[in-house]
């Protein structure tokens, strides 16, 4: 009966170990990721040059609780929801923003 024993907690043990490898492989990176997105979010400011999930870049020219006024290229200006901010422009190596 000790051998049944050890065979059953030798799979929980080994189910627990898949669970921890999952979370620190998978879902505690993601968590981080989403927290500093937030972080990002809340830092924007009127005249900040972005990139949206669509692939657009713009410059902000208002924010709203969960909407943003993008003024892109063009001149035209478009309403975009906030969370659909990717982030901010990177600057490139020459010094010159990309937008």
């Amino acid at each position: 009966m000790a051998e049944g024993l050890g065979g059953i907690w030798g799979m929980v043990i080994f189910l627990v170990a898949i669970f921890a490898i999952m979370y620190f492989l998978m879902i505690r990176p993601r968590q981080k990721q989403q927290k500093q997105h937030e972080e990002m979010e809340k830092e924007l400011r009127v005249g900040d040059k972005v990139i949206i999930a669509g692939g657009i870049y713009g410059q902000i020219e208002s924010l709203g609780e969960a909407t943003v006024i993008l003024k892109i290229e063009s001149g035209a200006t478009m309403r975009v929801a906030r969370n659909s901010i990717l982030g901010q422009q990177e600057i490139e190596e020459t010094g010159k923003r990309v937008f």
